[in-house]
């Protein structure tokens, strides 16, 4: 981390929620939003933003149920209440344009934005943010209507009667986020853990995500509307995947080809956060591919 002061906390209201994001300064320069994917904070993204701030205005928003956001009421995690959420930050924001890079769920978010309002995105970082690989969804439609929503329908009241998992500790939680992340550094996994965790009354801690993103939205878009959709993205688009990531390779299984303009970096050694994986090499991609 550079001697510069941190972000600073904003929110916005979107669908009746106040969303919650953090502004890193430097507002003359041109916008860069980095969203977060599932699960996750705007806080993940701090190394990042810290090697743009001097030439990019980089603000990180938190998705509704994520951070420091609102929780949903009603469990609403549905894609398009995600997608009109980032819509209405952008236009809270008064950009004409902005340039995005954006995780998994943050990225698939992103994504449809990019498509719907395409002379608004100048350029689209995406990593491993293209949803669930045709293998998934293949086999989720196998399944059968009927059974998927007695699954979502289960899975919502286990959700509602579950309380969020208390940690006796920072230490307890940080143990946790080592395990399901063993490339992260002490460091990294330390910052992650302090910015996604709430005290709870009785001093254990607990991840901030609400539990009710635990169970996927039973209404999803049609796969060739889907498709459709990224047809329709004008921007330059770069798409980034870890060999080692439960997710698929977009080119291997299709998916790459329905964008007009996109190129793949493939990255040895990553998961599905290859940002912090590989940190290094991921910034120099994205200055590069920023700057072009």
């Amino acid at each position: 981390m550079t001697g510069f002061p941190g972000p600073t906390s904003h929110s916005f209201i979107s669908q009746r929620l106040r969303l919650h994001y953090v502004d890193w300064g430097n507002p003359e320069a041109p916008p860069l939003i980095l969203q977060h994917g599932g699960r996750d904070h705007c806080r993940s993204w701090d190394w990042v933003a810290e090697e743009l701030r001097r030439d990019w205005h980089v603000i990180c928003p938190d998705l509704r149920g994520h951070g420091d956001s609102a929780w949903s009421p009603d469990g609403n995690y549905s894609a398009d209440a995600m997608i009109y959420d980032f819509a209405q930050l952008v236009e809270t924001l008064g950009y004409d344009q902005v340039s995005i890079c954006a995780h998994s769920l943050g990225g698939s978010i992103a994504t449809y934005f990019s498509a719907l309002y395409p002379q608004k995105v100048r350029k689209l970082a995406n990593i491993e943010g293209l949803g669930p690989s045709p293998a998934i969804l293949e086999e989720r439609e196998a399944k059968g209507l009927g059974n998927r929503l007695r699954t979502w329908i289960a899975d919502r009241r286990k959700a509602a009667g579950r309380l969020p998992r208390r940690y006796p500790s920072i230490e307890a939680a940080y143990a946790r986020m080592k395990e399901e992340n063993t490339y992260l550094t002490d460091a990294q996994a330390r910052h992650l853990t302090v910015n996604g965790v709430s005290r709870n009354e009785d001093g254990s801690f607990s991840w901030k995500f609400d539990n009710y993103l635990n169970v996927w939205p039973i209404i999803e878009f049609p796969v060739p509307e889907i498709h459709r959709l990224w047809s329709e993205v004008e921007c330059p688009v770069q798409l980034f995947y870890g060999t080692e990531s439960f997710a698929s390779n977009p080119q291997r299984d299709g998916r790459m080809a329905h964008f007009r303009d996109a190129r793949l970096l493939v990255y040895e050694k990553a998961g599905h956060w290859l940002h912090h994986d590989q940190f290094d090499r991921f910034m120099g991609d994205l200055k590069r591919f920023l700057a072009e």
